[in-house]
């Protein structure tokens, strides 16, 4: 059955209202002929949000941030509680993905290796972006690769492995528990002054692979590969990058999770793995905040997309 908001905004086009659908519970409503020019006013824009518990719906005024001269606006339901930091993250994550789905189109990738996968965000981040090539998904612990078998299940093109990647094959202990960082490295003072749940200890038995050794595998079919990695493994990313062996060559481009301030001990700090990324043939295309310290400003992570310039296309 429809939901009072939803036939809310079914009704709104007939009395002259343009309704600009965002995604569940949340939607831009404006009084003249098209959202542009109404968000460019300011004046007959609004931001109908559903309140979570159902009990009413919220309408708040618009504002409105022209995103330099792209012609693309940026609209902010509360300026009065807006939230510097928090917005700037929404944006480089918005904007990497962006960034990541313009590559694999400009150079042909019909194959990411999404490593580090938990329970499938990034694979389903890029089906919605229009990414429609081979995706393998790799995700080690047993609870969030469940979640993560059940999210890929209706999608034919989209394959999970249940392994952790590395440097060599073998089995180690994993921390869970951590949420979206679970880590096979300890954390670090500093992560674990940041975050209350790394003062868990428990852990999980997992099977290590090679990159290397499951390449085969992941591109069998594929007449031309062209794969993309994408690496998010907590502070393990030069480990699986290594487990690749001379194969890294065969990658167009990549995106690891690099960090400036360490959550793990023993993980590589940004200028040594970006010096790695390079020296084995990739060159930056684009650098975006994943975390910042709220009181400093300073980023903890980085998200940074390389991509092998002599694999791309000829003009």
């Amino acid at each position: 059955m429809r939901t009072l908001y939803r036939r809310l905004l079914g009704l709104m086009p007939r009395i002259g209202v343009r309704v600009t659908d965002l995604g569940p519970g949340t939607a831009v409503v404006s009084r003249r002929d098209g959202p542009y020019r109404a968000i460019r006013s300011d004046k007959d824009t609004w931001v109908l949000r559903r309140i979570r518990d159902g009990a009413r719906d919220e309408v708040v005024r618009g504002d409105a941030v022209r995103l330099g001269d792209t012609g693309a606006v940026l609209l902010i339901d509360s300026p009065d509680r807006r939230d510097e930091r928090a917005l700037q993250l929404a944006a480089a994550e918005y904007l990497c993905a962006q960034h990541v789905t313009a590559m694999l189109e400009r150079y042909g990738v019909n194959c990411v290796f999404d490593v580090g996968a938990n329970t499938g965000q990034y694979a389903k981040r890029l089906r919605g972006l229009g990414y429609g090539g081979r995706i393998v998904s790799f995700e080690p612990t047993s609870e969030t690769f469940a979640r993560l078998a059940r999210a890929a299940a209706d999608d034919p093109d989209w394959h999970v492995v249940q392994c952790g990647l590395g440097r060599e094959e073998t089995t180690a202990e994993i921390h869970i528990g951590w949420q979206t960082m679970n880590s096979l490295l300890p954390a670090s003072d500093y992560g674990k002054d940041r975050y209350s749940r790394f003062r868990k200890a428990d852990t999980e038995e997992i099977r290590v692979r090679r990159l290397a050794e499951v390449m085969d595998e992941a591109l069998a079919g594929l007449a031309d590969p062209r794969p993309f990695l994408k690496m998010d493994t907590q502070g393990y990313d030069l480990e699986v990058f290594a487990g690749a062996g001379e194969r890294i060559a065969e990658f167009v481009g990549m995106q690891s999770e690099v960090a400036v301030l360490r959550l793990y001990e023993g993980s590589p700090g940004m200028g040594e793995a970006v010096a790695t990324y390079e020296a084995a043939g990739f060159g930056i295309t684009g650098m975006y905040p994943v975390t910042r310290e709220a009181a400093t400003g300073r980023v903890i992570e980085f998200d940074c997309v390389l991509m092998r310039a002599e694999a791309a296309p000829a003009p």
